[in-house]
């Protein structure tokens, strides 16, 4: 009873995350072809007697009756499809399919991709001014967080005043809304490797300028390159545009992959965005259905 009640638990509090994502349905994903077992034959005797005629086929058969055959049962049960002529089907019991998504791949060690990230957040240093962020008010540099050996990533534009106070992305009302969509497809946030393409904040928090895109990117570009996720999302139209070079706008490109080095890229709206119109939770939630999806198969 106690593994029953834990697994209520999970589909309760599962539930809950989707509710909180704007999502209230679900699609069920029912068998093509179900089998039917048949009841076993039943053996004819060959002695049934002949149907009775109705009143009007008697009156007629009166009268004409070489225009009136009635088979016996017998020979009406020859005529059907013999069952022993059809093939057997079997039913055998269905492999169980594992739906947690993978975390982590052996093309290289835990120790190897943590040194090399390391390495990489050494280089920038923790007083990095290659762009001008640097000597505009920013509090820390905030490196990218989470599982080295991720089969997710996902790739934010730039930190904002809670992340900057913090030194983690996204740890805002923004960050606990990603945490959530994590929830929502079966993972932690430790799971997955999070990032931005800056890791300066920006003034009031505006969008990061393409210089200090070009100056900030090639540094994530070496951390994908280190932590090879299976799949990435972009989130928000400054990550898409670094990422896939695409001026197309985030509305417009969400809903489908397309690739970065090989490697499938998932674009969809920012959770920051999402705050200021929920409506868009479900439209993140059929993008994050498809990412589930990829890295399960």
């Amino acid at each position: 009873m106690s593994e029953l009640a834990e697994i209520i638990d999970d589909v309760r509090e599962q539930v809950a995350y989707l509710r909180e994502l704007g999502v209230e349905t679900l699609e069920a994903q029912l068998p093509n072809a179900v089998t039917v077992h048949a009841p076993p034959a039943v053996k004819q005797s060959t002695n049934t007697a002949a149907p009775a005629l109705s009143p009007l086929k008697a009156a007629i058969a009166a009268i004409a009756p070489e225009k009136i055959h009635s088979p016996p049962r017998a020979s009406l049960l020859d005529s059907l499809p013999s069952l022993s002529d059809r093939p057997v089907q079997v039913s055998r019991p269905q492999p169980v399919i594992n739906t947690a998504m993978p975390t982590a791949k052996k093309v290289k060690s835990a120790s190897q991709t943590g040194e090399a990230i390391e390495q990489i957040r050494a280089e920038i240093g923790p007083d990095c001014t290659r762009c001008k962020l640097g000597e505009l008010g920013r509090t820390q540099v905030v490196q990218s967080a989470g599982n080295f050996n991720a089969a997710l990533m996902f790739v934010g534009e730039a930190p904002g005043a809670n992340e900057d106070l913090e030194g983690v992305p996204f740890v805002g009302r923004a960050g606990q809304l990603l945490t959530k969509i994590i929830e929502s497809i079966g993972l932690k946030r430790e799971d997955v490797f999070i990032g931005n393409i800056n890791r300066c904040r920006p003034p009031k928090n505006r969008a990061p300028e393409p210089d200090e895109c070009a100056t900030c990117k090639p540094y994530l570009l070496r951390e994908i390159a280190v932590v090879r996720p299976k799949a990435i999302v972009v989130l928000g139209a400054t990550a898409a545009r670094n990422l896939l070079e695409t001026k197309e706008p985030i509305g417009k490109i969400r809903g489908k992959f397309h690739e970065y080095q090989g490697t499938k890229v998932m674009p969809t709206f920012h959770p920051a965005y999402l705050l200021r119109d929920p409506n868009k939770k479900r439209e993140v939630w059929e993008d994050m259905k498809l990412v589930r999806e990829f890295i399960n198969s």
